[in-house]
């Protein structure tokens, strides 16, 4: 058996393949992809219909583009040297895919909660793709340029931290290690916010399904239906509800007993189609309503398409997997409270999909709305909660010795992370020109 000491050394000599420093540069390569040509090719098997409110979302600035864009970043992240030290990548660790969610304890979490993209792969291109989305959020936020290198250097840091704790904690603790979502109290500044972030808190810790129940339906002529919003949420057409029941027995098999048992215990009621995030328009993507003890007592699922990760062209793919199950996997590896109805299976035509619960509590923080003082604390929490992840499925011990005890890792992260933001603001521009030439359509405001 590896010692703790070996363990570590082999995150040391890392450092001789790839320097801390080295993780500073970027450069685009001469035969860097165009990034609409990258996106393009992403919607040829999306619903067309939709794609315009793809592109329209992701115009909206350079940090909702980084948001869209997550196949251009690791197509770039796989032209370098990577560290070899691997973990569950995330896939897609910007800042607006941490927040807080309730787990089936009933208790408030701070974590990651978007896992379309992961995939095992080099742990440096989470927190590569995190310090990038710093640096756009404060760049975006008007911040001056010393409190936007400090903000993504203290992102960078806290995983160091983080890490090289997590590295000292035995086995068991590592992997029922928490964050509560109290945490994210000390971090607003003002009295008047915080005040919000309480009320805010407090009303979740009480919160049922039922909010969402008035907020998703409506009673149409003495029965509960899904509310009609288009483009973003249409009832599912008559053939796209028969195969929804259909593939339901399918998803519930791939659940253990108990929670079968559970879901056993809700009847089908409504399903409808809806348009998700930002990356993930133009997927197919449902949401069903089901009933238990009575009409009040509602379970909203969510059926997502799941597709190869991006990462998948430029990683080692090992033996092929399921891409639902991809999914799934990774959500229960890297998140802290898993869905107790997380699921997969494969719908018509073969493709494949995901179920999870649509959760009742759940948000992400107005990184719009941030001073650079909030922004570099909620970066900071970031860090830590990415770490968390890397540490249960990677070799801690490896990266925290990787890592080290001086700063030349986030220093380099963030010197990275200032130029690639830029070449996101020139990105961003390409895609903008591209809708204003008519090469791509854009439905904006959506």
């Amino acid at each position: 058996m590896t010692t703790p000491a070996e363990r570590a050394r082999r995150g040391k000599a890392a450092r001789r393949r790839v320097p801390r420093s080295a993780h500073a540069s970027w450069l685009p390569s001469v035969d860097r992809a165009d990034p609409v040509a990258v996106l393009e090719r992403q919607g040829r098997d999306r619903l067309p219909e939709l794609l315009p409110v793809r592109y329209g979302r992701m115009a909206a600035s350079p940090f909702a583009f980084l948001r869209g864009s997550a196949a251009v970043m690791a197509a770039d992240l796989a032209s370098q040297p990577h560290t070899g030290l691997t973990v569950q990548l995330c896939g897609d660790a910007h800042l607006l895919n941490f927040g807080v969610y309730v787990s089936p304890e009933r208790t408030l979490l701070f974590d990651l909660d978007d896992f379309d993209e992961t995939f095992p792969g080099p742990f440096e291109w989470d927190v590569k793709r995190l310090a990038v989305s710093v640096a756009v959020a404060a760049r975006e936020n008007g911040h001056p340029e010393t409190r936007v290198h400090r903000a993504v250097l203290e992102a960078v840091a806290a995983y160091r931290r983080a890490m090289r704790r997590l590295a000292r904690l035995g086995e068991l603790a590592v992997w029922h290690e928490r964050i509560d979502a109290d945490r994210l109290l000390p971090l607003v500044r003002s009295a008047r916010r915080r005040g919000r972030a309480e009320a805010s808190l407090t009303r979740a810790r009480r919160r049922t399904s039922l909010p969402p129940l008035g907020k998703l339906t409506e009673v149409v002529d003495g029965r509960r239906r899904i509310v009609h919003d288009p483009p973003l949420l249409e009832p599912a057409g008559a053939s796209d509800g028969a195969a929804l029941r259909k593939i339901f027995c399918d998803y519930r098999s791939t659940l253990n007993d108990e929670r079968r048992l559970l879901l056993d215990r809700y009847r089908f009621v409504d399903a409808a189609r809806k348009v998700v995030g930002v990356g993930s328009v133009g997927t197919r993507c449902f949401v069903v309503l089901l009933a238990g003890r009575d009409a009040g007592d509602p379970l909203f699922l969510q059926i997502k398409e799941a597709r190869a990760s991006v990462l998948e062209a430029h990683l080692p793919s090992g033996t092929s997997v399921h891409p639902g199950r991809r999914v799934v996997a990774g959500q229960r590896l890297l998140q802290a409270g898993g869905d107790v109805f997380l699921g997969w299976m494969t719908g018509p035509q073969g493709r494949a999909f995901y179920w999870r619960q649509l959760r009742d509590v759940e948000g992400s923080a107005d990184v719009a709305g941030m001073t650079p003082a909030d922004l570099l604390a909620y970066a900071r929490l970031c860090g830590t909660a990415l770490a968390r992840a890397h540490a249960r499925s990677g070799d801690r011990l490896a990266i925290a010795g990787y890592l080290g005890g001086a700063d030349t890792f986030e220093r380099a992260v963030a010197e990275f992370a200032l130029a690639y933001a830029a070449q996101t603001a020139a990105d961003h521009s390409v895609l903008g020109t591209a809708i204003a030439a008519g090469v791509v359509r854009a439905a904006p405001g959506i």
